[in-house]
């Protein structure tokens, strides 16, 4: 601690964030990097594994889709048109002549982008090939990468494959985007090892097949993307920044992935919304979590997390970017494409940007003229212009999550984990070495105190809550049950994740967090603190920190002892010197 005191960011930037790798998984996205890097790797989480399964299933998930009922329709446009009045836009089926609003269009103008528009705004399909024998191939038909490293050895129709067969093979595996850019017509399975929070076992996925992608997604980006091969890892260690979704035994296994199988010489474990007060500077703080599936809030006291107060809400980024394609189709503004953001992942990647770069939460009409694209086999990406409408109402799902109807796409079947290790045991039961006492571990002088002091993770399954943001937000607060505690988190509301860049989001949350609040509570100011950093990587920075800092040195774990004896659940701490620690922080922040 002392040294802690005297030595400047940099310099622990120099001596530890060179060999520390930090680990942000999330359901739809994992966030990677060096914790001396400014902002991580943002990867898809997903990997497309070659099948000659036939039929064949171009998603892992297609089978797990359910179709959206009447009553749900009937309730998501009753929700439409509540939103519509507060927002004071049109409702969903109104009539309108010779008013301010434009009519609904049902003719879009299909044209191509010239120049440089049309590779910003076309997304390619993935040369799903690699080359078997390179030294058979003549420089004519060589495959070239463009600057971006994307290889532009663009496939022209079964020719190329039968004129190139004894030189091109199928790559067994692909990654990351690439995986999503992928031709529904190619033999390829898309998987997602992480859905809606948890690890994505199903009946069609079981837990080896899971485990077994993450590990291969991981060694991926470590070796491609980081340029960590698997005979220098033992001299890094690993930061691993867990969502609050997970159970202690998805924690376990991903652990085991880290230690076991990628083979870093020590880990540690910090929850999300821990690691997100630290990336702002922060000790206390209501953290609201807005991933691509899950909603998340939690709040924080002090470098201590309050597991009571945690509140999961299943939805998220993506759903919001399926409303955006269920208005459009309402308001007959979307060209007359096949569409499907589920059992077509490239469309999903379009309806993103789309959401990313027009929705955001305002009165009055948002509109905006944008182009979107059809993806079919076999031809070539077609370019729609047409008006986009409603900009506004897909966020404000969030408030009135009936809108997003998320059982389109369900969590995680729960019942399946019966088959394995229970998921929710209270203790993790591992023997124990002889030769050391229990409660500690080997370091580079004498043994250190390693399972007392270790945070503890809530081991109670997840409340999963059908309310909205304000809603869950004020409810988690109240749950402190302290009126001083409950004034300054409501004063210190951080919004993290990728939808917290929404433009109008904090306004939002403010005035409905108000508004919220019972009138018998004796609150009546709200706040969203800026964030300091990127939202989408803030809890990867306070992993970062939290690592490079090395204040927990006592709940590192050696790859040879987890391997040897696993871990048992502590008791809960709170953090030495946790101002200190903020203002540490705050200096590793700003410098």
């Amino acid at each position: 601690m002392d040294y802690l005191k005297t030595v400047v960011p940099s310099q622990l930037l120099a001596e530890r964030g060179s060999h520390l790798v930090v680990i942000n998984p999330g359901s739809a996205n994992i966030r990677i990097g060096l914790a001396q890097q400014d902002t991580p790797l943002n990867v898809p989480h997903c990997i497309a594994r070659r099948t000659t399964q036939v039929p064949k299933r171009s998603v892992q998930d297609q089978l797990l889709n359910s179709q959206v009922t009447t009553p749900q329709h009937m309730e998501r446009e009753r929700a439409y048109d509540i939103i519509a009045s507060l927002l004071k836009i049109r409702f969903l089926d109104e009539e309108v002549a010779n008013v301010q609003f434009p009519q609904k269009m049902g003719r879009v103008d299909a044209f191509q982008p010239q120049g440089n528009n049309k590779k910003e705004t076309v997304i390619p399909w993935t040369d799903v090939f690699e080359i078997s024998n390179p030294s058979s191939l003549t420089t004519g038909n060589s495959s070239t990468k463009d600057e971006s490293g994307e290889s532009s050895f663009q496939k022209e129709g079964n020719d190329r494959v039968e004129h190139s067969s004894s030189q091109l093979k199928y790559r067994e595996y692909i990654c990351g985007e690439e995986a999503l850019r992928i031709s529904p017509s190619e033999p390829y399975c898309l998987s997602r090892p992480i859905r809606r929070g948890h690890l994505n076992i199903s009946q069609q996925y079981s837990m080896q097949q899971v485990l077994e992608d993450l590990h291969v997604i991981w060694d991926w980006i470590l070796i491609e993307k980081l340029h960590i091969p698997h005979s220098e890892r033992n001299k890094y260690s690993a930061v691993l920044v867990v969502p609050e979704t997970f159970d202690s035994r998805e924690i376990k296994e991903v652990l085991s992935i880290v230690l076991r199988d990628l083979c870093f010489s020590t880990a540690v474990v910090h929850q999300e919304g821990l690691a997100a007060v630290f990336g702002n500077g922060l000790s206390t703080a209501c953290v609201v979590n807005i991933g691509a599936q899950v909603t998340s809030v939690i709040c924080i006291e002090d470098g201590v997390t309050l597991p009571m107060t945690q509140i999961t809400l299943c939805f998220g980024g993506e759903d919001l970017s399926r409303c955006l394609l269920w208005t459009q189709r309402h308001h007959q503004t979307w060209p007359p494409i096949r569409t499907d953001a589920l059992t077509k992942p490239i469309d999903y990647l379009m309806l993103n940007r789309l959401k990313e770069s027009f929705c955001q939460i305002k009165e009055g009409e948002v509109e905006a003229v944008a182009v979107v694209h059809s993806y079919e086999d076999g031809i070539p990406p077609g370019s729609h212009k047409t008006r986009l409408t409603a900009l506004n109402v897909p966020p404000m799902g969030l408030f009135y999550p009936i809108l997003l109807v998320p059982d389109v796409y369900p969590p995680p079947p729960r019942s399946w984990f019966s088959d394995y290790e229970d998921m929710l045991d209270e203790t993790w039961d591992f023997p124990r070495r002889t030769d050391m006492s229990d409660g500690n571990f080997p370091g580079s002088s004498g043994y250190f105190p390693m399972w007392e002091n270790y945070p503890i993770f809530q081991t109670k399954p997840k409340k999963e809550d059908n309310i909205g943001l304000a809603d869950a937000i004020t409810k988690s607060i109240l749950s402190t049950g302290r009126i001083d505690l409950q004034r300054k988190l409501f004063c210190s509301m951080q919004l993290i994740g990728g939808v917290a860049l929404t433009a109008g989001l904090v306004p939002a949350v403010e005035e409905r967090v108000l508004h919220a609040i019972p009138s018998h509570e004796a609150i009546d100011t709200v706040e969203v603190l800026q964030s300091r950093t990127n939202p989408t990587f803030v809890a990867w920075k306070g992993g970062a920190i939290l690592g490079i800092l090395d204040f927990t040195r006592d709940a590192w774990i050696h790859r040879e002892d987890w391997i040897r004896n696993g871990i048992h659940v502590g008791s809960g701490r709170k953090y030495r010197d946790s101002y200190f620690l903020q203002a540490q922080s705050m200096c590793y922040i700003n410098s």
